[in-house]
């Protein structure tokens, strides 16, 4: 068994405040991401996408179609 299913298993044998301390301890050890390198990869990533649908490989969408997409994705959880 990998270490991370071995975390799973053990994670469901202990309380839920244990395990939410354990998810912020994780999330602690990640440091704050580096804005710039952010930047760049979301630059990046645009670019990409926009080559894509440059080549016709991939279609746009408005503003409206995005939001009401999301907001009928966000429905379906809650």
């Amino acid at each position: 068994m990998n270490p991370l299913d071995e975390c799973e298993q053990k994670a469901g044998s202990v309380s839920l405040a244990e395990r939410a301390l354990s998810i912020e301890h994780s999330i602690a050890t990640l440091g704050d991401p580096d804005e710039e390198e952010c930047e760049r990869l979301w630059a990046a990533e645009a670019e990409r996408r926009y080559a894509e649908y440059k080549k016709g490989n991939i279609s746009a969408q408005t503003a409206d179609e995005v939001f009401r997409n999301a907001r009928a994705g966000l429905a379906s959880v809650r």
